[in-house]
């Protein structure tokens, strides 16, 4: 059976699997996204706290994934549970980074200008640092979303939901008729994800950034 031949017949599975992928990665990466910007919030004030925080979650990366996701298999189980707690905390590094240094680059001009107009320190945050810093905090997100679909494959080995799992259907079927198809339209199908996701930002990132920002 040819490759083509292949995806006409699973099509409707490819989709559903394309969909729990995309699924995954989206609420991991909302998920990651808030504890993020909070744990930025709180610490880019202090030069320790920030280093501290972002060293802390960079500390994740360095774990494998097969063994993040192995560690917490005997804790939560199987299925969405590990997948979702590795995902969140593989997502953390670059949202807490962009996060802190994009709150440190605000003009503190422009903090004192709202603060002499009485805003509060909340309104200040909310009205005037957290806008000026979007741009590089969008720019830490996409860059989370892309690591996270690779890392999402990985997911399928605690039984978890998303494309891995014809990856590796395909890998444990090496020599059978459709092993290199399923390994490839999954594959594919990754890559078509993090595209459209990085689209999405795109747009996002014009919507929400002003003019004078981007330039």
């Amino acid at each position: 059976m040819s490759f083509w031949e292949y995806l006409g017949n699973r099509h409707e599975q490819l989709l559903v699997d394309a969909y729990q992928h995309a699924s995954a990665v989206f609420q991991c990466m909302v998920l990651a996204t808030l504890i993020g910007v909070l744990i930025g919030v709180l610490t880019y004030n202090s030069e320790w706290a920030g280093n501290l925080a972002i060293t802390s979650t960079a500390t994740v990366l360095t774990v494998p994934s097969l063994a993040m996701i192995g560690l917490l298999v005997p804790v939560v189980g199987l299925g969405v549970a590990p997948t979702v707690i590795a995902l969140t905390l593989y997502g953390l590094l670059p949202v807490v980074r962009n996060c802190i240094v994009g709150l440190r680059g605000v003009d503190p001009s422009l903090v004192e200008a709202a603060r002499g107009i009485g805003m509060s320190r909340t309104a200040r945050l909310l009205r005037v640092e957290l806008p000026l810093a979007w741009p590089p905090i969008l720019t830490g997100i996409r860059v989370a979303t892309q690591m996270l679909m690779g890392i999402a494959a990985i997911a399928a080995f605690a039984s978890g939901p998303g494309l891995g799992n014809l990856i590796f259907r395909g890998i444990s079927s090496l020599g059978s008729a459709n092993a290199l198809n399923e390994v490839l339209s999954g594959t594919l199908g990754i890559v078509v994800l993090a595209l459209l996701f990085d689209a999405a930002y795109v747009l996002i990132g014009r919507l929400t950034i002003s003019r004078g920002i981007r330039a």
